[in-house]
């Protein structure tokens, strides 16, 4: 079983946060804000009927409902790092990200809106 993900340290958040805002954010930012920003929605949706993915930083089960224990789960939501951490942070709205296809969300329960943003 993978290990579980933890929110980072706030100092090291804030410092990617701001180059990513910036445009000068590397992949070492962006997995750390990935890794973070999952970890909080662990925290706030715990459960493993959705299965939530950002190739090729982190992948997380949330949400109660249906346990997924193998092959593919019910409900999957795929994006890229930019995406998730404008959803997590409030600076992109789920119904945008939808409908400009910077996300596929399939299956029920598969709308994280209600739990977003993050932090």
């Amino acid at each position: 079983m993978p290990a579980r993900l933890r929110p980072a340290d706030a100092a090291a958040v804030a410092e990617a946060l701001a180059r990513w805002r910036s445009g000068d954010a590397d992949r070492a930012d962006l997995r750390v804000l990935v890794k973070h920003f999952l970890a909080l929605l662990e925290l706030r949706a715990p459960g493993r009927s959705v299965e939530v993915r950002v190739p090729p930083y982190a992948a997380v089960q949330v949400v109660e409902g249906v346990r997924h224990t193998r092959g593919t789960p019910p409900a999957v939501v795929e994006t890229d790092a930019g995406t998730l951490i404008g959803l997590a942070t409030g600076e992109l709205a789920w119904v945008d990200a939808e409908a400009a296809g910077l996300l596929r969300a399939s299956g029920e329960r598969a709308d994280l809106s209600p739990y977003l943003p993050l932090g």
